[in-house]
């Protein structure tokens, strides 16, 4: 294809300051957003992120609008009860809940009242307390109480079982000031946007010729939290590089955040696709030890990550 684009220039991107997801994701994108964006169109009508999960890049997207779609609906549920709320009262009633459940407050208390320290961590005084929470939420699911599980939950990650059960273990941590920090930031971000949110499948959503579409799926080449109960197959990858096809014959652009290899692992559907459609594969530089995918003697543990445009 040959499409003009203004991307953004490098003192653009010194000038920008991103915006850090609440939410832990495994393979989220917020230590990648500086070489993702220089790949966008600077000038964006509508920005569609297809696979949103944590919202790093739709949160620090510049379109006119903005519409982030998951197909976990508790996580959507959760962006529209952050924007439609204040920073203050959300973060009243998280602390309600942690004192309900007589959670840890190592930030206001430090380690010290808790009887333990950083190294060791929150886990064995939180445990009980947890359990009672996880069970009370999957009883009852809300919003704040998803994210107050959240922030006590393994690595502050999100998995479902097959039953749509939340079942993470409990975390070492508690609602750090980093944590309070990224929250309220993100919070104050999303007021000043134009975005919607949808928990829909991706072959069902609708896209607009004046849009940009971005996606961030699952990997095939990888297992992780969101594929491992059987979430992403073969014949998903091949729908959504059908659906790809399809965005460039309206003249739509896109760009697909994947790995064409992790730990020995090839995703060969996704090369052969590459290649056959000449698409654009940009290579990027992660702390998983990735290099070019034509370079010789590589790591046999390390992560090619790439970006994938039809522009």
């Amino acid at each position: 294809m040959n499409i003009s684009v203004d991307t953004f220039s490098y003192l653009d991107l010194l000038q920008k300051e991103f915006i850090k997801s609440p939410l832990n994701y495994t393979g989220g994108k917020f230590k990648l957003l500086n070489q993702i964006v220089p790949f966008f169109p600077k000038k964006i009508d509508t920005f569609v992120d297809l696979f949103s999960g944590g919202c790093n890049v739709a949160i620090n997207s510049n379109a006119n609008k903005i519409i982030a779609n998951d197909i976990n609906k508790e996580v959507i549920e959760l962006y529209e009860y952050f924007k439609n709320n204040s920073i203050k009262k959300i973060k009243t009633e998280i602390s309600n809940l942690i004192k309900r459940y007589n959670l840890s407050e190592s930030s206001k208390f430090g380690y010290e009242k808790y009887n333990t320290n950083s190294r060791e961590g929150l886990a064995s005084y939180n445990k009980e307390n947890y359990l009672r929470l996880r069970e009370d939420y999957n009883s009852n699911p809300n919003p704040i109480m998803f994210y107050t599980l959240v922030i006590f939950a393994f690595n502050n990650q999100i998995r479902f079982n097959k039953n749509g059960k939340f079942n993470l273990p409990v975390n070492k941590r508690d609602f750090t000031s980093n944590m309070q920090k990224n929250l309220e930031l993100f919070v104050n971000r999303l007021k000043n946007l134009d975005i919607e949110f949808k928990s829909t499948d991706f072959r069902k959503l609708s896209i607009f010729n004046d849009s940009f579409v971005y996606l961030d799926p699952p990997y095939l080449a990888t297992t992780a939290s969101y594929n491992e109960n059987g979430g992403w197959n073969e014949k998903l990858e091949e729908e959504l590089l059908d659906y790809l096809d399809s965005l460039t014959s309206r003249g739509i652009k896109f760009a697909l955040s994947n790995v064409l290899e992790s730990k020995g692992n090839k995703n060969q559907l996704l090369i052969d696709w590459c290649k056959s459609k000449n698409y654009k594969v940009n290579y990027l530089n992660h702390s998983y030890s990735n290099c070019n995918y034509q370079t010789k003697n590589r790591d046999k543990n390390s992560t090619i990550e790439v970006l994938i445009t039809n522009y």
